[in-house]
Parts: structure tokens; C-alpha cells; sequence
């Protein structure tokens, strides 16, 4: 079974990209523009990580990370900003913080690092 990834940035472009990567590496990926609509798809849809970008307008990452702890907390949440110097408070609610320059491989690597342990079919 391949894992649902939830990729939330307001950038279509870097969406799209991302996307492909993902997809080309056995993931099935779901796409929001902003933070209403990813968590909007979060509600609908089983979601094994969500990958968020930090600057978004109506709200941002830490904005949507938190929401995600309140709905579903046990879902792994990676941020990527171009900001290097987010706050802890700023990351409090995620698993994951990776800057937009790192390579795919990074991203990749990070995705099954935070991924829990399955024991069985158990998700």
C-alpha cells in the first residue's frame, strides 16, 4: 500500500513539482493551496504525512500544524520554508523542518525517517 502524503504550499509550481518527485518514489500525493483546503482534505481523506510550507496567506504553517495536532495528532507534519530561522515555537507542532533548498533525497529521507512503525497491516 503506498503512503497518502498531503503536500499543503501556495506555490503551484513548487506543488507540481513536488508531486512528481513523490509520485515517481511510489507515493501517493494530495495537493492544497492553502491552509483551509489541506485541512479540508485531511478531514476527507486518510493522510499518512502532511508536508506544509511555512509562509502562506490566511494561514501559516504553524497555523495549519497545530490545527493538524488537534484533528489527528498522531499524523507525522514536515515544514519547509525558505526561512532559516524559524523559532521552536514557531516548529512546536511539527516532526520535521527542512528549508526549500534541500535536495529530494533530503525530503525523501526525512518522509520515511518520521513514519511510524507498522506492525502487521496496522497503519
Amino acid at each position: 500500500m503506498a503512503l497518502t502524503l498531503l503536500c499543503i504550499d501556495d506555490e503551484p509550481t513548487v506543488l507540481t513539482m513536488r508531486k512528481l518527485v513523490l509520485e515517481t518514489h511510489g507515493y501517493k500525493v494530495l495537493l492544497a493551496q492553502s491552509g483551509p483546503e489541506g485541512l479540508k482534505l485531511l478531514e476527507r481523506e486518510h493522510v499518512h504525512t502532511v508536508i506544509v510550507d511555512y509562509k502562506m496567506p490566511q494561514m501559516n504553517g504553524d497555523e495549519v500544524a497545530a490545527r493538524i495536532r488537534a484533528l489527528k495528532p498522531s499524523v507525522p507534519i514536515i515544514m519547509l520554508s525558505a526561512y532559516i530561522d524559524l523559532t521552536k515555537e514557531q516548529l512546536k507542532d511539527v516532526d520535521a523542518y527542512l528549508t526549500k533548498g534541500e535536495s529530494p533525497d533530503v525530503l525523501l529521507r526525512t518522509i520515511e525517517r518520521i513514519q511510524p512503525k507498522r506492525v502487521g497491516n496496522a497503519v
